[in-house]
């Protein structure tokens, strides 16, 4: 069960964190650690929240409740602390809203997750868009959410006014030219190698099939889902 499960030091390390814990306000739960283990293993192996086994419980009040938050701040909190890792900020679509970041791209409809990871390839902002939204649209949001030295992206973040914005706060932008830029910027590509970073974090992160392929209706939950994955990981 280690596998759909926290480890105990894990556990040891978020639990004063939970809603429904004994002397939290509100209602005590009846068993915190079964509701993370429940949410861990429909993540990681895709089923239905109707399928949950039995020994987690009944489904519908685990899907309910919000774990990712809390956790989050906890395992950030009792890390080392430095420049680069401030907790995985997240990005809500409104629920009663249109936009629940599905779109229509060359795989059909599709919803794209978009993330700033640390040196130490740990999530440190998140965000949920339409499959067809491309990927500069939220690097500055994002990074307006973290305190880097370096900015390392691919072609596709080589605009002039990202590349003005980082230089203003002295980030370093890591990026290198399009082909069609008639002056290209220079690039240290020793440092771009470590772009392979946020290629781990999602590699990472599809293992868990509930987050690979979207199984979930409304992108709140799908993101809470994605949360948890980062605390899991930030755990490891």
């Amino acid at each position: 069960m280690h596998r759909y499960a926290l480890r105990d030091d894990q556990w040891e390390r978020i639990k004063d964190f939970l809603p429904g814990r004994k002397g939290y306000v509100g209602g005590t739960a009846a068993d915190n650690r079964l509701f993370v283990d429940a949410v861990i293993y429909r993540y990681r192996t895709g089923i239905p929240w109707r399928d949950l086994p039995e020994r987690y419980g009944q489904w519908k009040p685990t899907h309910r409740r919000d774990v990712g938050g809390r956790c989050r701040q906890r395992v950030h909190d009792d890390r080392r602390d430095h420049r680069s890792c401030a907790p995985a900020q997240r990005r809500r679509p409104k629920k009663d809203g249109e936009n629940q970041a599905i779109g229509r791209s060359r795989g059909g409809l599709t919803t794209k997750i978009h993330a700033v990871v640390d040196a130490l390839c740990n999530p440190v902002a998140l965000s949920l868009t339409p499959g067809q939204a491309a990927d500069i649209t939220q690097a500055a949001p994002l990074l307006d959410e973290v305190e880097p030295d370096a900015f390392i992206g691919d072609k596709g973040y080589d605009s002039d006014a990202l590349v003005e914005k980082l230089e203003q706060r002295g980030i370093t932008p890591v990026i290198p030219p399009k082909a069609n830029r008639k002056e290209p910027r220079e690039t240290d590509f020793a440092l771009y190698c470590e772009r392979n970073l946020v290629e781990r974090f999602f590699n990472a992160l599809k293992q868990y099939r509930g987050i690979a392929t979207r199984y979930d209706k409304l992108a709140n939950t799908l993101l809470t889902g994605v949360l948890l994955v980062c605390v899991i990981l930030w755990l490891n």
